[in-house]
C-alpha cells in the first residue's frame, strides 16, 4: 500500500509540476483573439453578480473597455475570491479583473499588469460606536470583520493586533454580522464601505477613518494579474490602460460609479 501511495503522491506532484510549468510559457507566439477574465461577482461597486447571473461593476465595464480597445472578445468567468490566483494558473481564464491588489507576495506568483485603480483602505463601525479612532488601542478587544485573503483582512491583522479578527467569505457577509449587531467594526476599500453606508442596508454605519497606506500590505494598486508568461498580453493591456486613461473613456466610466478620481497617484 505504501509504494502504491508513492507513486500515486509522484504522479499528482508531476502533474502540478506540469501544469505550474504551462502556465509559465511565454505567450510571445500566441495571438490574442479572445481572453478569458476571471472575476468573483460579490464586490459591489466593482464586481456584481445581478439576478440573471450576469456580471456588472467598476471591474467589468474597465475590462470590456479594455478588449474593445485591444480588439480581442472578452468572456467572463465567475470565481471564488480564495481560489482565483489558482483558477488563473490552472487555465480557467487569462487574467483576473476583480480588484486584485498588486502586492509582493502576489507578484511571486502571477504577473500583474500596471494599476488601474488605487484607493486605501478603511474602517466601519456602528453610528453609536464609542470607539474614537482606527488606531489598535481603541480596538483592543474589539471584533472587526474582514474578506478572507485580501489585504484589509492582512491590514487589520496589522495595524489591528489585539482585535478579535473575524474572516468572512465575502463582503456581503461581514456586512450582515455589523448590520446585525454582531461585530464592533469592519475594514475594507473605502469605495466599497462608503458606497455600503450610503445604502438603505449600510444606514446602520459610519466611516471611521482609514488605515495606514502601507505598500508592504496594500501593493501598488488594483491591477489586471496574468500568467507568469504572459507578457504579450500584459503589453497589451498596459496599452489599452494608457489608451482609455487618455482618450477619456475611463473617466466616463469612473464618473458612472464614483464622485472622485478612483485612479488615485
Amino acid at each position: 500500500m505504501r509504494s502504491i501511495k508513492m507513486a500515486l503522491l509522484a504522479l499528482s506532484a508531476l502533474a502540478l509540476t506540469t501544469s505550474l510549468a504551462a502556465a509559465q510559457e511565454s505567450d510571445a507566439n500566441k495571438t490574442w483573439t479572445e481572453v478569458r477574465i476571471g472575476s468573483e461577482g460579490a464586490y459591489p461597486p466593482f464586481n456584481v453578480l445581478d439576478a440573471s447571473g450576469k456580471l456588472s461593476g467598476f471591474d467589468i465595464d474597465i475590462a470590456n473597455a479594455l478588449c474593445e480597445h485591444m480588439k480581442v472578445k472578452c468572456s467572463f468567468v465567475t470565481q471564488d475570491w480564495d481560489g482565483m490566483i489558482p483558477a488563473l494558473q490552472n487555465d480557467r481564464f487569462d487574467a483576473v479583473i476583480a480588484s486584485m491588489s498588486i502586492t509582493p507576495e502576489r507578484e511571486k506568483q502571477v504577473l500583474f499588469t500596471n494599476k488601474y485603480y488605487n484607493t486605501p483602505g478603511a474602517v466601519a463601525v456602528p453610528k453609536d460606536s464609542t470607539i474614537p479612532d482606527t488606531s489598535a488601542a481603541s480596538f483592543k478587544g474589539k471584533t472587526v470583520g474582514a474578506q478572507g485573503s485580501t489585504t484589509h483582512s492582512q491590514a487589520v491583522e496589522k495595524f489591528l493586533p489585539d482585535a478579535d479578527v473575524r474572516i468572512y467569505p465575502t463582503a456581503e457577509e461581514y456586512k450582515l454580522d455589523i448590520e446585525n449587531g454582531r461585530l464592533d467594526a469592519v475594514s475594507d476599500d473605502i469605495v466599497v464601505l462608503s458606497q455600503w453606508i450610503d445604502s438603505p442596508e449600510g444606514a446602520c454605519c459610519k466611516i471611521l477613518g482609514s488605515l495606514p497606506a502601507d505598500e508592504s500590505i496594500y501593493g501598488k494598486g488594483a491591477g489586471i494579474a496574468l500568467r507568469k508568461g504572459d507578457t504579450k498580453l500584459k503589453k497589451m493591456f498596459d496599452d489599452a490602460i494608457t489608451a482609455i486613461r487618455a482618450d477619456g473613456t475611463y473617466k466616463k466610466i469612473q464618473d458612472k460609479y464614483f464622485k472622485f478620481d478612483v485612479y488615485g497617484k
